[in-house]
């Protein structure tokens, strides 16, 4: 028999570096789960992630015990690592606050097509290009699939 669900928690963590003060704390607290065991696993599991925000999505169940799925670094993070920036522009649609290629969103669209809506690779391209533009960072270069468009 499946074990009741009791509650999901959403986070986003820092890999490597879970530990029971805020965020994770008190949001595992409230629902009862031993907060030292779910940071060990969790630091166990994102070693190779030190540093880097990860989202995680908890399972807490009526007894309980718990479950976590990790997932990739949000777009925006590795939108910003890329463009070698702190942070997006507040007015996104006057002021651009760096750039980034079509190859570096193919590898940030590759490395998060596990978790977007999207079939192919060029419809998660987009995705990705959306962001980095309400972001403020200007995409440089023709979109791969322009050119094929041409050829045609």
């Amino acid at each position: 028999m499946a074990k009741e669900i009791g509650a999901f928690i959403k986070l986003q963590v820092k890999g490597g570096q879970a530990n029971p003060s805020p965020p994770v704390g008190p949001a595992l607290g409230a629902k009862g789960v031993n907060i030292m065991e779910f940071c060990k696993r969790f630091n166990a599991k994102t070693q190779e992630m030190q540093g880097k925000v990860v989202p995680v999505i908890i399972t807490v169940f009526k007894d309980k015990s718990f479950e976590f799925v990790i997932k990739t670094s949000p777009a925006a993070v590795q939108l910003l690592e890329a463009a070698k920036k702190k942070k997006g522009s507040s007015v996104p649609n006057r002021d651009k606050v760096g750039t980034v290629t079509w190859d570096q969103i193919k590898v940030i669209a590759d490395d998060k097509m596990a978790d977007l809506n999207a079939f192919t690779s060029a419809s998660a391209m987009k995705m990705i290009a959306g962001t980095a533009r309400s972001m403020g960072l200007v995409v440089e270069g023709d979109a791969p699939w322009a050119a094929e468009a041409a050829e045609a």
